[in-house]
């Protein structure tokens, strides 16, 4: 048997920018991605706590010290700029790795740096 557990978590980033006519995905600043060991084209469970959304899309870079969140073509229609999301990619494990697995949890501030 195999389950999916949290492998990252990038939490209560605010977004930065929604852009309908991108192909679609979510811009990440690439020392955030860094920091929660998300990769280039990873899924991405995107939560909004300001309305409540959920989606999945892929990650990709932004430049780094950014701060940058974009939502990228059809996702861009569930944020609207200054939303807090959070931000979850996951491994399929066994029960007894999960048992031991420590995901990476980033806690950026208030301009989605990190501290």
């Amino acid at each position: 048997m195999q389950i999916h557990i949290v492998k990252s978590k990038i939490h209560r980033v605010k977004v930065t920018g929604a852009d309908l006519n991108y192909i679609g995905s979510i811009t990440i600043d690439q020392d955030l991605m860094d920091a929660a060991d998300i990769y280039e084209g990873e899924k991405i469970q995107v939560v909004n706590n300001s309305n409540g959304e959920r989606l999945e899309t892929y990650a990709i870079p932004g430049d780094r010290g950014s701060g940058e969140i974009t939502l990228n073509g059809a996702a861009a229609r569930k944020v609207s700029k200054g939303d807090i999301l959070i931000l979850m990619a996951y491994a399929i494990v066994t029960p007894d790795e999960a048992k031991v697995f420590k995901p990476k949890l980033v806690f950026p501030n208030d301009d989605n740096l990190l501290k």
